[in-house]
């Protein structure tokens, strides 16, 4: 089976590696034709545009920035459904985005006879490159069930939510937490180092505690030592998807004070300069130090 992938930032680049390691033919297209090039030696072919992605491939993964840039790549000039005689039969769109983008590209994916799953994952960078991302799918069982050679090199659980967009919803509840969680993570390490605590030790001895958490374990060490590299997720990545959670909870009237503050934190942190929209999460703590200086 030929199975096509198109993104390959930090998450998308470790999960092609673990699909070009399945023995599928595997081609690839991203919008900056560098980083394609990096996965030679792993085997990977690499399109010249989306729609030769779609001519060539059964299975397809999207793993891009926001439902905006979804959009453009499937359905813009030159894109998935510009080919004339696609060859796909199933997307998995792995990006997160807002849930009625996900209905409206099921929608307009079917009406070309190709199932779309919305399939954002939670788990991170350490997940992608070991397999072991969480799923939570939005569409048809059986449309599911046929991208399984897609999920099955990347997964560790794969859990239908129920219609298109019920994958994003959850996932934005996932970043709701996650999002929130990351600040308080920043905020205390920073306060216990102000307190003269070692905080190198502080994952470690909150470990098996009901303060635990993959993040602490991941992350703390990093905002204990400075260490923000490699990096393993943006702040404005993260900041995109408080911004969705926030907007989520707007729609249904959800009494959320908490991700308002937790959004409005965000959208602030690109005017102080310290830490950039660019920076790992881990960089988080530099706000905080920042405050308090």
């Amino acid at each position: 089976m030929t199975i096509g992938f198109i993104g390959l930032g930090d998450m998308g680049l470790p999960m092609v590696r673990r699909l070009a390691a399945t023995g599928h033919d595997v081609i690839v297209w991203n919008r900056s034709r560098d980083k394609a090039e990096q996965l030679a030696t792993d085997g990977v072919r690499i399109a010249n545009t989306p729609a030769e992605v779609a001519g060539e491939a059964e299975l397809i993964g999207l793993c891009l920035l926001s439902h905006v840039i979804v959009e453009q790549i499937a359905f813009g000039p030159g894109g998935l459904f510009s080919h004339e005689s696609p060859r796909v039969q199933a997307i998995g769109d792995f990006s997160t985005g807002a849930v009625e983008a996900a209905q409206d590209f099921a929608r307009r994916a079917a009406e070309r006879g190709i199932d779309w799953v919305d399939a954002p994952v939670s788990g991170g960078v350490p997940a992608a490159t070991n397999g072991q991302l969480i799923v939570f799918a939005g569409g048809e069982q059986a449309a599911i069930d046929r991208l399984g050679p897609l999920f099955a090199p990347l997964s560790a659980r794969v859990t239908r939510m129920g219609g298109s967009g019920a994958g994003q919803a959850t996932k934005i509840c996932n970043q709701a937490i996650v999002a929130a969680n990351m600040l308080v993570l920043a905020e205390t390490m920073a306060m216990a180092r102000r307190a003269g605590i070692n905080v190198e030790h502080l994952p470690g001895a909150l470990a098996g505690g009901f303060a635990d958490s993959s993040p602490l374990q991941i992350f703390g060490p990093r905002m204990a030592t400075h260490d923000f590299a490699p990096r393993l997720g943006a702040i404005a990545v993260m900041a995109k998807d408080a911004g969705l959670a926030h907007r989520f909870a707007e729609r249904f009237g959800a009494n959320a004070p908490i991700l308002r503050a937790v959004q409005a934190i965000y959208a602030g942190i690109a005017e102080g300069g310290a830490p950039e929209p660019d920076d790992d999460v881990s960089a988080l703590i530099r706000l905080y130090e920042r405050a308090a200086a």
